[in-house]
Formats: structure tokens, sequence, C-alpha cells
């Protein structure tokens, strides 16, 4: 089975236990994700099966979304609730100063990576170095807010955020430093992600619905082929002999093929249609390489 499977994963588990469990449904034996989501989080969760597992750094990393809750006047050592708690602090801010400071974090701003996380320093990830009581120093990183929405006030100093963003932004930094600037503090309590890699979680399935699919009538509907989630990129079809060259590490000669009009990636197809792999075409060569072949035991 090869193609991408969008898991909207469940509250508790963590990415690498999800994906062991979607390969346990599918009986593939070779599958990983895209996009690492904390145990806490829940939502999209791009999981490539099979042959598809050697395309996942060609999914387009920019664009996330994200709804997140959060909790004014508390804050803990990860920035989310599931942390020790570091402050607690008496809230007189009101939805509407919420809704003041909110502009101040669309855009390009700078923020601090949290201390729980997966970011290395030396070779070594930082939420092991904070487990051990270390305070390590980590450099500000800009990072692009597109769109920041207050979604709903729940009472009790509860807000939920819609976030637009793009990779490398934490949530939880977000919300911490948006606490900071009313004075109390924020803590997040709740993150589901709903976009991610060019996929939505309107096309997700949880786990359950997975299985229930794959017992009445088998998870084909579920996988998205290869050749559809790189549909931005134009197709080339070739002929039986560059196929064999293709699938072998040959480029291939651009001259004598149709479609190749510029530079950058091609969807590469037999000329029965199968999807073989992604070609590139380099600047100033006259031909296209392989820059990923999808082999016919995948």
């Amino acid at each position: 089975m090869t193609g991408f499977i969008l898991l909207n994963k469940k509250e508790g588990v963590t990415s690498f236990k999800a994906v062991s469990t979607v390969r346990h449904i599918t009986g593939e034996k070779k599958a990983g994700h895209s996009g690492t989501l904390d145990p806490m989080a829940t939502g999209l969760l791009p999981i490539a099966l099979g042959g598809a597992t050697r395309f996942l750094s060609f999914l387009p990393s920019g664009e996330k979304a994200y709804t997140a809750r959060f909790r004014l006047g508390l804050t803990t050592d990860t920035l989310d609730i599931t942390g020790k708690i570091t402050s607690e602090t008496e809230v007189v801010s009101r939805e509407e100063d919420v809704l003041a400071v909110l502009p101040f974090f669309k855009g390009k701003i700078k923020q601090t990576p949290p201390i729980y996380s997966a970011i290395s320093k030396d070779g070594v990830r930082l939420y092991k170095l904070a487990r051990q009581g270390l305070e390590i120093e980590r450099e500000e990183r800009e990072i692009n807010v597109y769109s920041l929405e207050l979604a709903a006030a729940y009472g009790h100093n509860e807000y939920e955020i819609k976030v637009e963003c793009g990779t490398g932004t934490y949530i939880r930094s977000l919300i911490s430093d948006i606490g900071a600037s009313l004075g109390c503090g924020a803590v997040m309590t709740a993150l589901k992600r709903t976009k991610s890699n060019g996929f939505s979680i309107d096309n997700s399935y949880t786990e359950d619905e997975l299985r229930a699919l794959a017992a009445k009538s088998g998870l084909n509907e579920a996988v998205i082929p290869l050749e559809s989630v790189f549909s931005d990129f134009a197709e080339v079809y070739i002929t039986d002999a560059q196929k064999t060259r293709f699938q072998n590490g040959g480029e291939l000669d651009v001259s004598r093929l149709t479609g190749v009009k510029g530079d950058g990636l091609y969807r590469v197809f037999s000329k029965n249609g199968d999807f073989l792999g992604l070609g590139e075409k380099r600047p100033d060569v006259g031909s296209l390489f392989v820059k990923r072949s999808l082999n016919n035991s995948d």
C-alpha cells in the first residue's frame, strides 16, 4: 500500500504511537509521519505508507493552521497545562484586552522556542536538557503569523484562538507571549492542528474510522495517491526505455521529452499513466534528473 493517510490524532498519543497504530490497521510495514504532534495535541497528522515514506521530504512545509485554547493567570515550565506551575497571577484582563493585543502578534515576529522542545543544542534535544533541570539559552527566531483571531471566550479566563502560521512556530510560546503582554501570563490548555503540509483536517480519519473502513470495504478511499499529493508539479510521460533508465537512476534527455518547460520538479509517469517518481530539471542542464523514484517493489 503506497500513499498518504491523514490521521486525526487523538489526545494522549505520541506521533510515533499513532503511526504504529495506522501501520497495524493497514497491514503496511513501512510508515512514517510528517510534522510531529505532542501527545497533548490533537488533529491532523499526515502518515506516509509504503514507498510514500521516501517522499516525505517533498511535502510542502509552509503554512500550518491550529485551534488552541488557553487560560490567563497561569504559567508552567512547559508552557502548557501538562507542566509544573511556575506562577499564578490575578487576572484583570477582559475579552476586549485580549482582542487588543492580538494584532501585535501577527506578521513577522520574533519568538523564543520553549525549553521543552525537540530543537537540538550541541546534538542534544532541549527537552532532555530541561528534564535534567538545565536552563539553556535559546536564540530568538523570526516566525510568520499569517492570521490570528479570537474564536471564543469561555469565561473563567479561558479563550480560544485560531492561528495560521509558517513553519517553526510554537503555539504555546505564542500563547505565553500573549499572556506576558497582558501582564498575567497564560498557559495553553488544548491544541488542535487543522492544516499541515498542504493537507486539511477535513479529509482526515480517526483511528476508529480507519478500523471501521478497513473492516467494511478496505482502506483505498482513505489513501491519497502520491501523484495527487504532488499535483502542483507538472507531469511528464516517458517511454518504456526511458522508464527503465529512470528507475535505474539515469537522467533523461530533455530534448526527447514532452512537457518539460522550465527548471524545477516534475511528476514522471509511464506511457500507461503509472506514477514513477519525481524528476528535476536543473538550470543550464539539458537533462531531467531522478529526484526520487518509486520502484515496482514499493
